[in-house]
């Protein structure tokens, strides 16, 4: 294996010995293999309050509460004094979800919830390469096995168990290198994550701008336009309308939910992350499976060019995103927080999809959105809103080309977010063959570039 991090091909070590582990099978004969006992000691220190509040996450480690990017309850109100205290360099478990890998050593002074697990590690470990240990999945399938409980939404995991667990530690100047090849390879990596970022955002740019070139002017640029009479939709081709949504769909605000009950029937639920993430809704989606009354099924039973729209949301960016239904099916039922807009005879249904993926349309349902900590849109807001409105013949011909426009952009986008899985997966598997033993990174370390030294300024 060659990094781009380095010329250095990868290579196994030379020399191995067996563990005596199941889970980290063989390791360089010249790293110990011990308990966690031996490398750290269990600690509960309470009493700093005014301490900031951190979190540990699966993906992140741990992390400043107030960077957290949900923060389901407010510290501010609760207790804090029983709250254990954190110094950097600590390892903290979450105790009922480290079997998920909810784990990392702090870069912090903090406090963590009473309930969590706080080891201070001795120096026989570097922090750094500490907390890409104790994250790595040889480990957290050490907690998982050593976590007490039934199933896979309790299960606790307490020092006298997790003490046994088996831990890797190389020679200290090991561990720096460790460090310091796999800090080089992750800004590499994230550096080209970082570009594939900016691509998409890009790509979906010229989208929206496509999308709302097409559904405002149209597709001749040589139309005669006249003012819309609307000041922030400006100029509309002459022979074109500008009506609102009231006049040219039927309405229908779902209140079907997610149970199953003995006295409905049976249905396929279109729910809220089907909209979400799912620009058309096609017959191979796995729909959930729910129950509704005959007249919900007889009002709510999505069609063949229905489209649905997000009705409520925790952002109010995500209201009004809209999703065309493409086939027909008798047990195929919208559900809440979702709102249908069956076209009139005077709309083509993509047209009208199309129509509210425009920046105009956009802009009136993020206006009209109301809340606090969730946001909605009113009956009224959406029906209010106004759409251009070309000729039936010209509205389908300006969907169908924005079909075919739209194709190259979709794939791009999707072969760079494929292209970000894909390193992120490769960066998951560098780490656990790097700090597991199974390749040797200590020449290629030697190899790279003597960090700058940071500039420090008054």
């Amino acid at each position: 294996m060659t990094t781009k991090s380095s010329g250095t091909a990868l290579k196994p070590y030379p020399i191995c010995k067996e563990s005596k582990n199941p889970w980290i099978g063989a390791v360089p004969e010249h790293w110990d293999v011990v308990p966690m006992s031996a490398v750290g000691k269990v600690k509960s220190v309470t009493g700093a309050p005014d301490l900031p509040l951190l979190s540990v996450y699966l993906r992140d480690g741990v992390i400043l509460f107030s960077d957290a990017e949900e923060r389901r309850t407010n510290p501010t109100s609760e207790n804090l004094s029983n709250y254990q205290k954190v110094e950097p360099g600590d390892l903290v478990l979450n105790n009922q979800q480290a079997w998920r890998g909810s784990v990392g050593v702090s870069k912090y002074q903090g406090i963590v919830s009473p309930a969590y697990l706080v080891i201070a590690l001795n120096n026989r470990l570097n922090q750094r390469f500490s907390d890409l240990l104790f994250r790595d999945r040889v480990m957290v399938d050490q907690y998982l096995v050593a976590s007490k409980g039934v199933g896979s939404i309790q299960r606790n995991l307490y020092w006298p168990h997790c003490k046994r667990a088996s831990a890797l530690v190389p020679p200290l100047q090991e561990q720096a290198a460790i460090v310091r090849f796999l800090d080089h390879a992750d800004d590499q990596i994230q550096r080209y994550i970082a570009a594939k970022e900016r691509l998409i955002t890009l790509l979906e740019e010229d989208r929206q701008a496509l999308v709302h070139q097409a559904v405002t002017r149209g597709l001749d640029p040589n139309v005669r336009l006249k003012d819309s009479g609307v000041e922030w939709l400006g100029d509309v081709p002459e022979h074109w309308q500008t009506r609102r949504l009231r006049t040219v769909a039927d309405m229908r605000v779902s209140n079907v939910d997610k149970h199953t009950n003995e006295d409905e029937s049976p249905v396929r639920l279109c729910n809220y992350v089907d909209v979400y993430k799912n620009e058309r809704i096609t017959e191979d989606i796995p729909f959930m499976h729910a129950s509704a009354s005959p007249d919900e099924i007889e009002r709510f039973r999505l069609i063949r060019n229905d489209v649905i729209i997000t009705k409520d949301s925790e952002t109010w960016e995500d209201i009004g995103v809209p999703a065309l239904v493409e086939y027909s099916a008798t047990d195929l039922v919208c559900g809440y927080h979702l709102a249908i807009l069956r076209p009139t005879e005077i709309v083509h249904g993509p047209f009208l999809a199309r129509a509210l993926q425009s920046e105009t349309v956009c802009r009136q349902f993020h206006v009209g959105a109301k809340g606090v900590t969730r946001y909605g849109l009113a009956q009224n807001a959406i029906q209010d809103a106004l759409i251009p409105l070309p000729p039936l013949r010209e509205q389908k011909v300006i969907a169908k080309q924005l079909d075919q426009d739209t194709k190259a952009i979709d794939a791009t986008k999707k072969a760079a977010h494929q292209q970000i899985e894909l390193m992120e997966e490769y960066r998951t598997r560098l780490i656990a063959d790097v700090v597991t033993g199974q390749l040797d990174v200590r020449e290629a370390a030697e190899e790279l570039p003597t960090p700058e030294p940071t500039e420090i300024t008054d």
